[in-house]
């Protein structure tokens, strides 16, 4: 028989919820442990390295109504939309969920997805034959076919062109495989042997963090279980709405986006007006371009995902990231445009841009309502996918992260040298070099942080690497090198801007040429590519920053003497080990700043 499916207030006595804050934070602190241990699962499990090395995943769990209240392992952008997942199977299923089912999703028009190669897989939770929860992930396959191998396809114009689009699907039913859809699942794929291998890893983290949430919910109560789990909600939705409160009342406009609809150059703005009132905000991208013919198109999924993330890095890193804590945000994106495309818009590459377009306009409208939290911009990528056969014949799809962009500087911190794109907040994990020339039929042969890359500032942006590889093996090459032609990385609060990126390509004995900014290319020979990830922006005035910092910075080679001496004002002493403190304090009087004390 089916179970039922328990109804807001059902656990509540009186309408009252638990309000002990320490309860909250310790059952906070169990959820949060609860998808850790989860995602410990899928990284040691997992077939691909996409999985195991990269951490390219999202663990979360969310409450009988399909609200998140636990998000802790992961990328941001992932977990950040996965109410609109749990909300999908709930609208898909009704009553007819199971105990022993699990669900798996990733259209994002029909099923709560924010991409295609992002599968989310759901399974319920039940005490006493009432639903009670959900244990969820989200992770990014190697493959899900389309017209290019390793799920980004660069040449699709239309959503058909990216891959299988699956809607809320029935897996596994009351504890038994539907193995004629599992057998779907891999016709679907170039690489079946890691699609094979993720997607028991995704069921094996399902299965510990349903038994571990039941667990926890029983030791709680049949009757408080689930109010704690309200508990925790309107605990985030109080801080997030003291947090607002702190904030001027009023309203402020930002601003960012491309410069390409992946086969044109073009304008494609992103533009955000917030409004901030009574411990409330309203993001309104009124304004933002019309959907594009490329695969950088966002979802309402997506979109949302960005601005909890821009909204989350604004405020203290204590407030709980759960649905809850997200009530007081109230988003409006006009269909039609990039930050809510139509069917049938390709969308493949919306987790990265036009994410990142969302958090950066938000950052900069933010800035205004309170400069001293305001995030500098991370610089965009300047990456692709290489795939083909390797030396003994095997398919392999190899992402080159190791050209990973600097990350902007906040008060306080500088940029992170070289991670993820923003919209992992450095979630993605940059596998070793020895470990990808085990595994992939290639040779690295330099990755280190550029000189000179990072936006000076009194905390610097992330200067980014110098990245040169080469494949061994006639490859084809998906480039996604969305900062090739401006910088991105802006300065905040007077810090300067971090430099645009670049990517040369040799082919066998051809000359180095210069790639473009988004295209599909078969390699007939052995491929070798120099790439120059793009860098950070700096925050605060560069005659501010710590001349201690900046020597460290000389000796580590990530600033010239050149421009410690013309941006940041300090001078060095002959054999480059020490500071000339008086004539650092005359160079910084000339330059017009305000000398940093010795102390």
């Amino acid at each position: 028989m089916t179970a039922v499916v328990a109804k807001p207030g059902d656990h509540r006595s009186g309408g009252s919820t638990m309000d002990d804050p320490v309860l909250l934070a310790i059952v906070q602190k169990q959820l949060d442990h609860i998808t850790l241990q989860m995602g410990r699962v899928m990284s040691r499990t997992a077939r691909s390295t996409i999985f195991s090395e990269s951490h390219d995943f999202s663990c979360f769990i969310g409450d009988a109504r399909g609200e998140v209240v636990s998000q802790a392992d992961g990328l941001p952008i992932h977990s950040g939309a996965g109410a609109f997942a749990l909300r999908a199977v709930l609208a898909r299923q009704g009553n007819d969920i199971a105990e022993g089912d699990v669900f798996l999703l990733s259209d994002p028009y029909e099923a709560g997805g924010n991409h295609l190669p992002d599968w989310t897989m759901v399974r319920p939770v039940f005490s006493d034959g009432v639903l009670r929860g959900f244990a969820a992930n989200r992770a990014h396959q190697s493959d899900i076919g389309g017209g290019a191998a390793g799920t980004y396809n660069p040449a699709a114009t239309e959503i058909f062109h990216e891959g299988i689009r699956l809607p809320v699907l029935r897996l596994v039913e009351r504890g038994r495989l539907r193995t004629d859809l599992w057998q779907l699942l891999l016709l679907n794929t170039r690489y079946p042997e890691l699609m094979d291998g993720d997607l028991q890893a995704m069921l094996g983290s399902l299965q510990i963090g349903a038994a571990k949430l039941q667990t926890l919910l029983d030791e709680l109560g049949a009757d408080r279980g689930p109010a704690y789990l309200d508990g925790v909600l309107e605990y985030g939705e109080r801080m997030m709405c003291a947090a607002i409160e702190t904030l001027q009342p009023g309203t402020s406009s930002g601003e960012d986006g491309s410069d390409t609809d992946c086969f044109t150059a073009m304008d494609v703005p992103v533009r955000v007006k917030i409004t901030v009132d009574g411990g409330r905000m309203t993001f309104d991208f009124t304004g933002s371009a019309p959907q594009i013919k490329g695969f950088k198109n966002s979802s309402m999924a997506n979109t949302h995902a960005s601005v909890y993330l821009a909204v989350a890095t604004f405020f203290e890193a204590s407030i709980p990231r759960n649905s809850g804590t997200y009530r007081p945000i109230t988003i409006i994106a006009p269909k039609g445009t990039v930050v809510n495309a139509l069917p049938p818009a390709p969308m493949t590459m919306n987790t990265v841009f036009p994410a990142m377009d969302i958090v950066n306009a938000c950052w900069k409208a933010m800035a205004v309502f309170d400069p001293t939290r305001a995030c500098a911009g991370w610089g965009k990528s300047v990456n692709g996918v290489s795939s083909g056969r390797d030396l003994d014949g095997a398919a392999f799809v190899m992402y080159h992260w190791h050209s990973s962009p600097g990350g902007g500087a906040v008060s306080g911190r500088d940029g992170l040298p070289v991670t993820g794109p923003l919209p992992t907040l450095g979630g993605l994990t940059l596998p070793n070099v020895e470990t990808y020339e085990h595994f992939y039929p290639c040779r690295v042969h330099r990755q280190e942080l550029r000189c000179d890359a990072g936006g000076a500032g009194e905390f610097r942006g992330g200067p980014s690497v110098a990245y040169e590889a080469e494949m061994l093996v006639p490859s084809v090459h998906a480039m996604r090198n969305e900062g090739l032609m401006r910088p991105s990385g802006f300065g905040a609060v007077g810090g300067a801007m971090g430099d645009k990126g670049m990517m040369l390509i040799k082919e066998g004995d051809a000359p180095p040429r210069a790639a473009p900014q988004y295209a599909v290319e078969q390699m007939t020979q052995p491929m070798r590519l120099w790439t120059y990830g793009c860098a950070g922006g700096g925050w605060g005035d560069p005659l501010r920053r710590d001349p201690e910092r900046v020597l460290r910075d000389v000796r580590d080679g990530i600033v010239s003497r050149e421009m410690a001496q013309q941006v940041y004002g300090v001078l060095l002493s002959g054999d480059g080990r020490s500071v000339d403190a008086e004539a650092t304090r005359d160079s910084r009087q000339r330059l017009g700043g305000t000398a940093v004390s010795e102390d």
